[in-house]
């Protein structure tokens, strides 16, 4: 409310930019953020519409990076795809090559050696780590907080060390084949590879501590950015998203594929729901992978035999169709091939756990702060590769 003086010199009062509500005055403001990197893992695009600094209502706009994938899958055979694959989600490389795979070998019958399953577990659960550090290392940095992203990125050199060892890649690993792995590991690796979680293990209460009950950190996560478990089941969200909410839901327990019927799984998960809730389910899951990671290791050990199956030189999936679906580091990650009896597949379909997770933003930022927003948006732990595909 203002005051004015008029020509008679009476006072009157103004109502100025309170909102469109009833019959007030005032408009509301449509802001764009991006499309850029604001503070996001990949070109994200948010149509805001505010009262003041308040979101009345958003939309994420997606598709600046889609590279067609799923159409490139159309023209590739089967030992190709697997290089596309590993592309969508660049932290979650290994998990989304093992999905491809599990979908082509389950559609022509094929049986893993059991020392190729037992060791594609072991580097998925260490895939599982090195993605989960990223974001405990950049999602505080998002909100101002600059040195838990060096503590992260010691831990992920120390996996990423015997990652690379096995396969030659960083990133992009490109070790599944189609009926296993490309090669066996190198002489004396899984000794390395246990050495490494136990340096890794022996060091993360350094991060723990200094970010888990930080109270700057807590002002800026607890409370804010709330999903319920109904709103999540909902709009499909799954992993560390959907398990902060109360969805106690894994597939490596529920439905299990590879041999995770014979471990014990521990499924992480909160009830708060807010932003701390979905940091705390990453943080205490990387101890869970570690813990599951060695024990892969230690049946490795045990078992001899190839690490892959022969093929022709031509594979051909027979005509047909199948779903296979994994547990991927942030989600849910769906595999729906149909195959027409050719060397390459006729639909190969991805079902995504970032592009499920990003919907529910549209009810997470209504009525929020601006200044809470990228701390929701951080907090949703997404790869926009991940959404576009």
């Amino acid at each position: 409310m203002t005051g004015m003086t008029t020509d008679t010199g009476e006072l009157r009062e103004l109502t100025v930019g309170t909102g469109a509500g009833g019959e007030q005055l005032g408009t509301d403001m449509v802001l764009n953020i991006g499309p850029q990197h604001p503070s996001t893992h990949g070109v994200l695009r948010l149509k805001l519409v505010l009262d003041g600094e308040r979101v009345v209502a958003a939309e994420p706009i997606v598709g600046y990076m889609h590279r067609g994938a799923e159409k490139l899958f159309e023209v590739r055979d089967y030992r190709q795809i697997i290089v596309l694959a590993n592309r969508h989600d660049w932290l979650s490389a290994f998990s989304n090559e093992l999905g491809v795979a599990l979908a082509v070998e389950r559609l022509m019958g094929l049986e893993v050696p059991e020392r190729a399953t037992w060791l594609r577990m072991a580097l998925a659960e260490l895939n599982r780590v090195l993605n989960h550090l990223m974001f405990l290392g950049s999602y505080p940095l998002e909100i101002g907080a600059i040195t838990p992203v060096f503590y992260a990125f010691r831990e992920r050199e120390t996996i990423q060390t015997v990652m690379e060892e096995v396969s030659g890649g960083r990133i992009h690993y490109m070790f599944n084949r189609v009926g296993g792995l490309k090669e066996e590991v190198p002489a004396g690796w899984t000794g390395r590879a246990r050495a490494a979680i136990g340096e890794v293990r022996g060091r993360m209460p350094d991060l723990d501590r200094l970010i888990r009950r930080n109270e700057i950190f807590l002002a800026r996560t607890v409370g804010v950015g709330v999903l319920s478990a109904a709103d999540a089941a909902a709009f499909g969200a799954s992993g560390p998203v959907a398990r902060a909410s109360g969805l106690d839901l894994d597939l490596r327990r529920d439905d299990p594929y590879l041999a995770y019927d014979q471990l014990d799984v521990p499924v992480v998960t909160r009830t708060a729901g807010d932003c701390h809730a979905r940091f705390e389910v990453l943080l205490d899951q990387v101890y869970a992978s570690l813990d599951l990671a060695e024990q892969c290791l230690d049946r490795v050990d045990r078992l001899t035999g190839p690490v892959n199956t022969r093929l022709p030189k031509v594979v051909k999936a027979p005509e047909g169709h199948t779903y296979a679906w994994t547990e991927n580091p942030l989600g849910i990650n769906g595999y729906y091939l149909v195959s027409r009896g050719e060397k390459t597949p006729w639909r190969l379909k991805l079902r995504t756990a970032s592009y499920a997770n990003v919907q529910a933003l549209a009810t997470l930022l209504p009525g929020c702060l601006v200044p809470d927003l990228i701390a929701i948006l951080g907090s949703m732990f997404f790869v926009v590769g991940d959404i576009d595909k």
